[in-house]
Order: C-alpha cells, then structure tokens, then sequence
C-alpha cells in the first residue's frame, strides 16, 4: 500500500475515499496556492433532477493566488443553511438520513473561518462514520513530485473535469449502491461520500470489496 497525497475537499466524491482506504497513510497537502473550480470548496449531491452542486463561497474571490490554509470563507449568501436544506430535501427519504441527521446539521452549525479547517472537520465527521482508521497527516513543504513506489499522488485529479472522463486520470471506484433517485435519473457515479453514506449506512467495507 502507498501513502496517499491529495488536497483536502468539501465532503470529496466517494472515489477519494476509496483511494483513502486502500492507502496505508493519508497526507493532505496544505502547502498549494488556490485551485479554482475543483472540490476544495464544492461537493455533488443527487436530486430528483440530477447532479446538484454545491459551492461554498471565499473571500477574495476564485482568482486569487493564497496559500489553501490561508483561504477564508466568505460568510454570505446563507450558504450554509442553504447546503443543509438542499442535502436534507435531497436524502430525507434515504435509509441512513435520520441516523446521521443531527451530526451533519450540528456540523453546518458551527461556522468555520478558514476552508481547510471545514473541509478538515468535514472529512474528520465523514471518517468516524464510515469507520476509516487509515491514519493522516498534513505535507511539512510543498513537493512537486512524489516517488510513484511509494506514494499515490492524486493532487488535482479528482476534480469536476476528470470525473466526467471515461479514460480514468485516477483510481476511480467502480461500485454501485441504490441512490435515492436511481429510478429517475439511472445511477450516477463519483458522488459526494454523503450520497454513498446516506444510502449505504456505515458501510466502508463496500468500498474495498470493488
């Protein structure tokens, strides 16, 4: 198993975490400038309709060129009650919403100033309820390249782009669970974890079996 060196995303899709799990130690690079139009600060639920995105706004814009642990919220638009209504009327009829409802709403309860440190607290509350015990720090300084033996490097490629492409630029996870609005839209693949969590429970154990 390698060690996994990826940048920190809000509620990442499902294939990051199949990545996690089958890596024997996870480092979020915490040494990058701003990446616009990635995961760092938007995450893809299901609706009736389809894929939902939602986005979560940053001071200074999307072009700005700081340091990733030096990006802050920019606490406008409602964005947080709008993402809890908008995840809570997408998954209130799935089997596991109830189960995991109050943690998620007490989590978009207590704001957070920087971004890294509500994606960190997102992911934290993603893996204690998957029970994932791969261990995870944080890069010391930023490398551009990692030796390929020892290390998985997926920094900026599992974005918005590369999950639509069919030649897979990384380990994508294949499997397949019944969504909420599988009957309407067919199954849609590299959701948030969230979609994964609340149709399948605590079950981490599905993603190392695919």
């Amino acid at each position: 198993m390698k060690t996994l060196i990826v940048e920190i995303q809000y509620f990442a899709p499902v294939d990051l975490y199949f990545a996690l799990i089958n890596s024997k130690y996870c480092s979020f690079e915490q040494y990058e400038t701003w990446q616009k139009m990635s995961f760092r600060n938007r995450c893809m639920v299901a609706g009736a309709g389809g894929p939902i995105e939602l986005s979560i706004p940053v001071e200074n814009g999307r072009e700005q060129r700081a340091m990733i642990k030096d990006v802050k919220i920019a606490e406008r638009e409602n964005w947080r009650v709008r993402h809890w209504r908008t995840i809570e009327s997408c998954y209130n009829k799935s089997p596991w919403f109830e189960f995991h409802r109050d943690g998620l709403e007490n989590l978009y309860a207590r704001p957070e100033k920087f971004l890294f440190d509500w994606n960190l607290k997102c992911f934290e509350w993603v893996m204690s309820r998957l029970k994932i015990s791969t261990p995870f720090g944080f890069t010391e300084e930023y490398q551009k390249e990692y030796p390929e033996k020892e290390f998985l490097d997926l920094r900026n490629k599992i974005t918005p782009k590369t999950i639509r492409l069919a030649n897979k630029p990384f380990p994508k996870w294949e499997g397949k669970y019944i969504q909420v609005f599988e009957n309407k839209t067919g199954f849609i693949p590299h959701l948030s974890v969230l979609d994964f969590l609340f149709c399948e429970g605590n079950s981490g154990e599905l993603m190392q079996k695919n």
